[in-house]
């Protein structure tokens, strides 16, 4: 049923029951509520009584007599269909409008949008910059924040990539942590199924070295199609030893180093995530990655490609031979036919 309807069907039972009320109910009942500012924000919490839920409102700064409101809930039988949650009251709401906001669940929510690719430093540098958030992480180490939400993996020293980019829903005023804790759950989930519909195979051995291959990929391009091609070359590279040689890992690991341009020092630059001077995955992922790349990370498209360069516009060459891949170079890198 639409919000339009269950508040027509709410209203309709409302008239009738309040019409044969004493006209005093009914006065106090369609009469606007004295707020303690213009707008007021209140949170219900899960599994409150009427009575309860009438003292949370007062005490938020909806100043409604508790004993009416409890008796016209009972009236109207809506004492179990109040909702927890996050609620706005403005000027002029009735105790009735209040009510009805409650049994409908209209609660004041608001979200917060974690993007792919993002490090997770990125990430907590947008939920802490959210105001409609309770930011019970600020000054937590990453260590103390996976403790926090109940994290499992038995080195809690690197938070990265163990979070899963989306859009979170919430009640203003919520914790931080439930935040995190959503999309860290989230990202198990995700990424439990996707290691068990994973291709035969694979040069990885668990589900956190995949997690770390998909965001290699999640990185190293933002096309679609290129995806499974691009964990393809990076697999296959695994398999015979060869260097991943991947720009945004050794990014990563040059952190505050990084200006904004890969040279040539750089990439000679020994860290743990330089994939050019050390064979195999960089030993954390770099980035948070989305869906489609933890798809293309388990699996990987059926080609021998060893190599790629991009075109410039978006789009990659996938080359098996180095010869061929030289030739890539040339025409989309230095410009030569």
């Amino acid at each position: 049923m639409s919000l339009l309807k269950k508040c027509f069907a709410l209203g309709a039972v409302a008239v009738v029951l309040l019409a044969a009320a004493a006209g005093g109910g009914y006065f106090w009942a369609t009469s606007p509520v004295t707020l303690s500012a213009p707008v007021v924000d209140v949170t219900i919490k899960p599994h409150s009584s009427v009575r309860s839920v009438a003292l949370q409102l007062v005490r938020a700064g909806v100043a409604l007599a508790p004993e009416p409101f409890v008796l016209m809930t009972r009236a109207l039988g809506l004492q179990t269909r109040l909702k927890s949650g996050n609620y706005e009251f403005k000027s002029g709401v009735t105790p009735y409008e209040v009510l009805q906001k409650l049994a409908l669940g209209d609660t004041n929510e608001d979200v917060v949008t974690i993007i792919e690719g993002w490090s997770f430093k990125r990430m907590r540098a947008e939920i802490d910059a959210d105001p409609s958030l309770k930011h019970d992480t600020a000054g937590m180490t990453d260590a103390q924040l996976l403790a926090a939400i109940g994290a499992q993996e038995k080195d809690l020293a690197n938070a990265e990539g163990l979070f899963f980019p989306d859009t979170y829903l919430f009640d203003k005023g919520s914790s931080d942590i439930d935040v995190y804790r959503r999309a860290y759950r989230l990202m198990q989930q995700q990424l439990a199924r996707v290691w068990i519909e994973r291709a035969p195979g694979l040069p990885y051995q668990t589900p956190y070295e995949a997690l770390t291959m998909a965001s290699l990929v999640e990185k190293e391009t933002g096309r679609a199609a290129d995806r499974p091609l691009v964990a393809a070359v990076f697999a296959n590279r695994l398999r015979i030893g060869m260097p991943l040689q991947t720009d945004p890992s050794v990014i990563y690991g040059l952190g505050e180093a990084y200006t904004g341009r890969l040279r040539k020092r750089d990439l000679q630059t020994d860290t743990p995530y330089n994939t050019y001077m050390r064979r195999g995955l960089p030993p954390t992922p770099i980035a948070l990655a989305g869906a489609a790349s933890l798809e293309a990370a388990t699996k990987p498209a059926p080609t021998g490609a060893l190599y790629f360069v991009s075109r410039g516009d978006g789009t990659s060459v996938f080359s098996d031979t180095l010869g061929d891949h030289n030739k890539a170079v040339d025409k989309y890198i230095r410009g030569q036919p």
